[in-house]
């Protein structure tokens, strides 16, 4: 029997931890058990192809899918056509995404097994019990979550290949203990720290072998700040060995909770090695307790603002819009009351409805309408109209392409003046006249509107227009003077990292966005 490990990766740098820790985790059957990853935009056909390249004549196949909201719907394609061209082949699927809501799916009908929740455990048990007998009867299988002692560690299993040109997502810990109604992990009951000691000399491991950039997918990086500590210490102690050679690490923050011990550890890091992610998600008190979030907005802003000012730390602070009794104008609010604190980059989001999360006992009250379809976006509610709502989506796309980017961080300021979110909605809608679109805008033809509209509606004069724009990446690559070839170079979003970032930072692997804010 052969059994594949597959996914529909979003990107190629994003490699599956979970079908590594599956994989670690299959005891006798590892020998006979190998990965095969795809990324979202691959042809069915081609998918299935490959995936049946795998069968040995006389022999099972076993295909197990890990399932999100980013592949649920063509991974259904592939598992619809893979049933139709050999029905012989077994096909298991886990992941959130069949994890709850479970037997209305489609792509449940159409496999033999599903297994919900953890399935480090389970899975392997499954392919034994189909391989030897009795075979299971039962489609649906609730996940075993096993000490995190007995969990196999998975990171052996990224290849060279991986450690090269992938990122490498790791964790310390499983889980939340917190209940915001927005995340599935507000149905954890805690979080599961794996012994830190062994998770370090896997860390460990991992850099002897070239890796440089560690992705945290905890939910709760500081919750246990001695935890925190020694991890931080172990990048600081890489730092030190190797300054000519650094490390990149990105953790997931609560905004509330950083002593003074962790600011301490934090001041350490030289510029472009550590990378926040923090949810503030809405400063609106009311909504915060409706989705059972709870947090100190005073110690989270005077957390944030800390950081900008006494760490290197780079900070992505979250945001979400459409939360239940948030209007426009307490997000505008809250979204100016973050800008001030000078973030460098508000990542923000649209309410999706995941499958299983407890925001949806708030659609009868606050009369929230989602997207039928993945990612399951919010559409309308009590307090923000479709077509506002979609100003909304704009509006994020938009922001994402001037503000985050990094390419116009001497125009920004221009463009948002004293109130942030109203000046930057009157650019979204203005841009979204202009060109019906949000995507595949090129980067000389977004320079060019932004200073259009700066010259048009804000009544700027063209020499400071032509001067700021010029300043900047973005302008750069609008510039006459600057040959094709060059233009198109400065247009490379992630290949490779500017001269001028490079300059203040040796980071081979530096993300390319974060480069470009180091050398604004």
């Amino acid at each position: 029997m052969t059994i594949l490990l597959s996914t529909l990766n979003a990107r190629y740098a994003h490699a599956s931890l979970g079908l590594r820790y599956l994989l670690a985790n299959m005891g006798a059957l590892q020998e006979q058990t190998r990965l095969q990853e795809f990324v979202t935009g691959a042809k069915t056909t081609e998918i299935v192809e490959k995936l049946l390249s795998h069968r040995q004549a006389g022999e099972k196949l076993i295909v197990g899918f890990g399932v999100y909201i980013w592949n649920i719907e063509e991974i259904t394609k592939v598992v619809a056509l893979l049933k139709r061209v050999a029905p012989e082949v077994v096909v298991i699927l886990g992941g959130p995404e069949v994890s709850y809501e479970t037997a209305e799916q489609d792509i449940v009908k159409l496999a033999d097994y599903v297994i919900t929740g953890w399935g480090d455990v389970t899975f392997p048990e499954i392919c034994r019990q189909v391989l030897h007998g009795p075979k299971p009867l039962m489609k649906i299988h609730a996940g075993v979550q096993p000490p995190m002692a007995d969990i196999n560690l998975p990171y052996d299993l990224y290849s060279d290949e991986d450690i090269k040109h992938r990122t490498l997502y790791v964790e310390a810990s499983r889980g939340c203990p917190f209940k915001c109604e927005f995340c599935l992990s507000a149905l954890d009951k805690t979080a599961w720290p794996f012994e830190i000691d062994r998770f370090l000399a896997e860390m460990e491991h991992l850099h002897a072998r070239g890796a440089r950039l560690f992705k945290f997918v905890d939910r709760t990086f500081n919750l246990n700040i001695k935890t925190s500590l020694k991890i931080m210490q172990f990048f600081l102690d890489k730092l030190e060995a190797h300054p000519e050679d650094p490390v990149f690490a990105h953790f997931e923050v609560v905004p509330d909770h950083l002593p003074d011990a962790l600011k301490e550890g934090i001041k350490k890091f030289p510029p472009g090695t550590l990378q926040f992610e923090l949810g503030i998600q809405s400063f609106n008190p009311e909504v915060q307790a409706r989705i059972s979030r709870k947090q100190d907005n005073q110690k989270a802003a005077d957390n944030i603002r800390w950081l900008c000012e006494n760490s290197e730390a780079h900070l992505h602070v979250d945001l979400i819009a459409g939360l239940p009794g948030e209007t426009v104008e307490s997000f505008a609010a809250g979204f100016n009351k973050l800008y001030a604190l000078k973030p460098h980059e508000i990542q923000f989001g649209i309410l999706k409805r995941l499958r299983g999360t407890p925001i949806i006992r708030h659609t009868e009250e606050w009369g929230m309408v989602f997207d039928p379809y993945p990612p399951y976006t919010i559409l309308a509610n009590s307090t923000i109209d479709f077509s506002t709502m979609q100003r909304l989506v704009r509006f994020a796309r938009y922001w994402d392409l001037v503000a985050n980017s990094g390419r116009f961080g001497h125009t920004l300021p221009y463009v948002l003046g004293e109130t942030p979110f109203e000046h930057f909605m009157d650019l979204s809608d203005w841009l979204y006249q202009r060109t019906d679109a949000t995507h595949r805008i090129a980067l000389e033809r977004l320079a060019a509107l932004v200073g259009e509209w700066l010259r048009s509606e804000r009544h700027m004069d063209d020499a400071l227009v032509e001067q700021i724009l010029g300043s900047d990446y973005a302008g750069q690559a609008n510039r006459k003077n600057v040959s094709d070839k060059s233009a198109a170079k400065l247009d490379k979003v992630d290949k490779g990292t500017q001269k001028s970032a490079e300059k203040k930072t040796d980071a081979k692997s530096l993300p390319q966005r974060q480069a470009r804010h180091l050398a604004a």
